[in-house]
């Protein structure tokens, strides 16, 4: 008779599966909670205990760790050396394995978990059974995917048995999955010790999505999701419209980006190609659409839109018209989801604003290597600032400066934008120089008819004076750059003639 060693934490499914097992003649080996699940259904199993004759202890830390368990599972069936000492062991061959582990993943995902509860949230013996099982795949079916039960009967039901091509196959997601396993511990741990610079750098994330295809048509892509959190689209729901893109997820990233940079008050967001075209500050969030929209209405069209508010009825009117491919909102009114689904289309998705664990590290793919850097939270408040000017900003373009470059960190370097009273006016972005970027955005800020009383963020320091000259003939009135130019005199010296205030921040924001 074929032996089944059933233990597993996902329940879900294995009571059909074991009953088919049994029609096929296996006996049913299962250990704690599966066997319990087991025997109160009344479907006959063996506890594990019997199999190795040791009990179940330390709270079952310790019951699969056993040369009973193991010798079954790896003994190679036409070794006859392996084969002799099974026997003089009374160790019995194990067919077939169906394990899925503690669930770490899901327990570190939740708030405020303890480093105690974590810990013992970590699977040993299950582990072991897969990769034993999976090594010996050649004669073990092994099992960690509820997915897959029906191929493994359907399969049995056919030849008696699975296929080899089939057993191969579980044997790799076998691994694939000990090894996410393994290294969602590590980062746990790597992070709870403070370690910001590992010799080994494991990173695992689950398939989300197959995409309809890459950046361009000729290019397949996926989408893969790491640890749960807010202001995340990995973690997003989509509530209307058809299916997202690689582009849309990258530029929905981008926007929520933003949007954690003005948690205190109503804002929108409208992003084309990573870059934001449109920042608005408003009373509520449809004057914060309005402003938005007017920031740039020529760029926002097949734009992303995302804000920190509630969208209601009266922002989905204003809204519907416009084409948009995502709204990203925590949540939408019933009226306004109304509304705005009537555009077959446009993808609506709430997202998390209730929790801002934020990443500590950003991770990015180079031929044949990774960059790891800590992600760019630094942000400039009003009493960290220098000015370095005769005139010094008055609040009202204190407010701008500081909105500008919370924007201006999250656009394509070089980069410069321009605020009047909380809208963007002008963004530059991705400029092989800042003359470039500043002059792309005067003339969009020219073009809107503002002509007087503009706010400019930097990205980074002004290596000469042609920016500042350049600023003025357009109608800024103030600047914020970080500074540190050997030649930062020579813009104090040209703001000082104009009439322009400038304050240093001491905070480069270099966005490649």
């Amino acid at each position: 008779m074929k032996k089944a060693l059933i233990s597993v934490s996902d329940k879900t499914g294995v009571l059909d599966f074991v009953k088919q097992l049994i029609t096929f003649e296996y006996e049913i080996i299962s250990t704690g909670g599966t066997f319990k699940l087991l025997h109160e259904n009344g479907i006959p199993a063996k506890k594990i205990d019997e199999v190795t004759g040791f009990p179940e202890i330390m709270d079952g830390r310790v019951k699969t760790l056993h040369p009973k368990v193991h010798g079954g599972l790896l003994c190679l069936r036409n070794n006859e050396n392996h084969t002799l000492q099974a026997k003089e062991n009374n160790i019995v061959m194990i067919d077939l394995v169906v394990v899925n582990l503690y669930p770490f993943k899901e327990t570190i995902s939740k708030e405020n978990v303890s480093l105690e509860e974590a810990i013992e949230n970590i699977d040993i013996g299950g582990p072991s059974m897969l990769r034993s099982a999976a090594k010996n795949h050649l004669f073990v079916t092994v099992i960690c995917d509820t997915g897959d039960y029906q191929k493994v009967i359907e399969e049995i039901g056919t030849h008696g048995d699975t296929t080899l091509e089939t057993r191969q196959q579980l044997a790799a997601k076998v691994f694939r999955h000990t090894a996410a396993y393994d290294a969602t511990i590590a980062g746990f741990l790597t992070d709870k010790v403070g370690e910001s610079e590992p010799d080994n750098l494991t990173v695992t994330f689950s398939k989300k999505q197959s995409l309809r295809y890459g950046e361009n048509p000729h290019q397949k892509a996926s989408f893969y999701a790491g640890i749960p959190q807010g202001f995340s689209m990995a973690f997003a729901r989509q509530l209307h419209g058809k299916e997202l893109s690689y582009n849309n997820i990258q530029d929905g990233d981008a926007a929520l980006n933003i949007v954690k940079e003005f948690m205190n008050v109503p804002v929108m967001v409208a992003v084309k190609h990573k870059n934001p075209c449109g920042v608005g500050v408003g009373k509520d969030v449809q004057d914060a659409w309005q402003r938005c929209y007017d920031a740039d209405p020529v760029s926002i069209y097949g734009g992303i839109v995302a804000t920190n508010q509630i969208i209601d009825e009266a922002t989905a009117e204003a809204m519907k018209n416009v084409f948009l491919e995502i709204i990203l909102a925590p949540k939408f009114t019933d009226k306004a989801l109304e509304i705005l689904s009537s555009k077959k289309n446009i993808r609506l998705m709430s997202f998390d604003i209730s929790r801002n664990n934020e990443d500590k590290c950003v991770l990015l793919s180079v031929t044949g290597g990774l960059l790891m850097q800590n992600a760019d939270y630094a942000s400039v408040a009003e009493c960290e600032i220098k000015v370095v000017t005769e005139k010094v900003p008055s609040q009202t373009e204190m407010n701008d400066l500081l909105f500008a470059m919370k924007v201006c960190k999250h656009v394509k370097s070089n980069a410069i934008t321009l605020v009047k009273e909380m809208r963007t006016m002008g963004v530059g972005a991705g400029q092989m120089n800042r003359v470039g970027a500043a002059h792309i955005a005067l003339e969009q800020a020219k073009s809107a008819g503002v002509t007087n009383g503009i706010a400019l963020a930097s990205d980074a320091f002004f290596p000469f004076d042609d920016v500042v000259k350049l600023a003025h003939q357009y109608g800024v009135t103030s600047i914020i750059q970080p500074g540190g130019s050997l030649r930062d005199e020579d813009s104090i010296k040209a703001c000082n003639k104009l009439g322009i205030s400038m304050v240093f921040t001491g905070k480069r924001h270099f966005k490649h």
